[in-house]
């Protein structure tokens, strides 16, 4: 038996095998109401769009992506990558924002959330 734990250990550390528990909870696309975020699946299209969410169980060395696509917008290639930005933390609420110097194409867009490079989450929502 020692010998099976022995070799399941050497491989776990050999293929750099992540027994991290880290994950993401109550993801949502928000706007900024006064100083407030409020729960939105609609933007107009002159907002910035706000991603919010928990990460929990995260040692403080996670890495957390935003990465924003333009699915199926007008004058835009589908699924197109527009940005993406990361964050170093442990388990805390996350922010992400992305705005544009022209108004957003109506259509519809989304935001994956990445935890240490594999998809957490993935939120769609629509311009109009």
């Amino acid at each position: 038996m020692l010998a099976v734990i022995s070799i399941l250990l050497i491989l776990t550390t050999a293929c750099g095998f992540s027994l991290s528990t880290a994950n993401i909870k109550n993801a949502n696309m928000a706007r900024d109401v006064n100083g407030s975020l409020e729960e939105v699946e609609f933007y107009s299209q002159d907002e910035v769009f706000i991603c919010t969410a928990e990460l929990a169980n995260a040692p403080d060395d996670t890495v957390v992506t935003a990465q924003w696509f333009a699915v199926e917008a007008d004058g835009i290639e589908p699924n197109y990558l527009i940005e993406q930005a990361s964050v170093t933390t442990g388990s805390d609420q996350v922010y992400f924002g992305l705005s544009n110097n022209i108004l957003w194409p109506a259509g519809t867009y989304r935001v994956d959330l990445l935890v240490n490079d594999e998809i957490a989450e993935s939120i769609e929502f629509q311009v109009e």
